[in-house]
């Protein structure tokens, strides 16, 4: 019999420093594969509203999930490219914009069910690093490690707006407050797969932690399961 590939889950809200993490994660653990789960939400509604549907159709949101064909790549400058159906759409993807939406779909049962057969196939030997919101409790919940990330709103929007700009994105720290504050309402209190903590998780709160030392407290962890 054989057995499944290890998984490293990641969680928490956005902000929070996932995707530095996971970036370091490839790293440390060379060969194991990486399933970012937010974008595949990101990714499900822009083509819904690309098309047409309504984000509250869920029939036609579960059906449209299957038949999505989504890439993930690097450019030759090694940064993110997110192809959907043949178009390069990593800057669309990103947009706070397209997060609201994911995050109005993510609250929707059949849309779950829908993606949940495709993150269980990125689990591939060597190993997967998976980041989202209820990889630890719901996804994977039997992860070798699971750490979950989290921070203030106010600290997390300072970031979210740096990284905006860097990326020629213009958006104001009150607007990111309130969209912050509304997402968070909606992962938290949603029926289905809320955002929470695994009982099992290593919570970091990285406020106040530069990054050196959230990275060097995941080493921490992975050493603590003989995973480096």
């Amino acid at each position: 019999m054989t057995s499944l590939a290890h998984v490293v889950a990641v969680d928490g809200p956005s902000g929070v420093g996932k995707g530095m993490v996971t970036r370091a994660l490839t790293a440390r653990l060379p060969g194991w594969h990486l399933l970012d789960s937010g974008a595949l939400y990101r990714l499900l509604a822009l083509a819904a509203h690309q098309t047409g549907i309504e984000l509250t159709d869920a029939k036609a949101l579960a059906a449209l999930a299957p038949n999505l064909d989504i890439k993930f790549s690097e450019t030759e400058e090694k940064q993110e490219l997110i192809i959907l159906n043949n178009q390069d759409v990593t800057r669309l993807v990103r947009t706070e914009t397209t997060g609201g939406m994911a995050s109005k779909i993510a609250s929707i049962p059949e849309v779950r069910v829908a993606l949940l057969e495709r993150q269980h196939a990125f689990r591939q030997n060597p190993g997967l690093i998976a980041d989202g919101r209820d990889i630890g409790t719901v996804i994977f919940p039997d992860a070798v490690l699971k750490i979950f990330l989290d921070a203030s709103p106010d600290e997390r929007a300072r970031r979210r707006l740096n990284q905006l700009r860097e990326a020629g994105i213009s958006a104001t720290l009150d607007d990111l407050r309130t969209e912050i504050f509304q997402r968070d309402e909606r992962d938290r209190s949603r029926a289905v797969a809320p955002l929470v903590p695994a009982s099992d998780a290593v919570t970091i709160d990285t406020t106040s932690m530069p990054p050196a030392e959230v990275l060097a407290k995941v080493d921490e962890l992975l050493k603590s399961r003989g995973l480096i």
